[in-house]
């Protein structure tokens, strides 16, 4: 593996956010601008969960990771700390890979 761009897409990342700090006060972004960020944020991080979670490679899987989803996804919905729902996650990931 090649440092290299690891390094330039770290150094791609704080540019951008240097450039986001140096200017992001002169730009007035109307309410619908800021609607429409707010409302791609949900789908963007509901992809990125669900090729986590049911992805290997080129595949598509149900394992553990799935189940451990649904125990943290229940959590989330009856308001448990984030603790909670990470560990519980965790743990039901681990007990069902120790039996598998």
């Amino acid at each position: 593996m090649s440092w290299w761009p690891v390094l330039a897409l770290c150094a791609g990342a704080y540019g951008f956010k240097v450039l986001g700090l140096a200017i992001g006060g002169r730009l007035d972004s109307g309410a619908a601008e800021r609607w429409h960020l707010e409302i791609l944020v949900v789908p963007i991080l509901a992809a990125l969960i669900a090729v986590q979670s049911f992805s290997t490679g080129h595949r598509l899987v149900l394992d553990a990771r799935a189940a451990a989803l649904l125990v943290a996804a229940f959590l989330v919905w009856r308001r448990a700390p984030f603790v909670v729902v990470a560990l519980a996650a965790a743990a039901t990931a681990a007990v069902l890979r120790l039996l598998a």
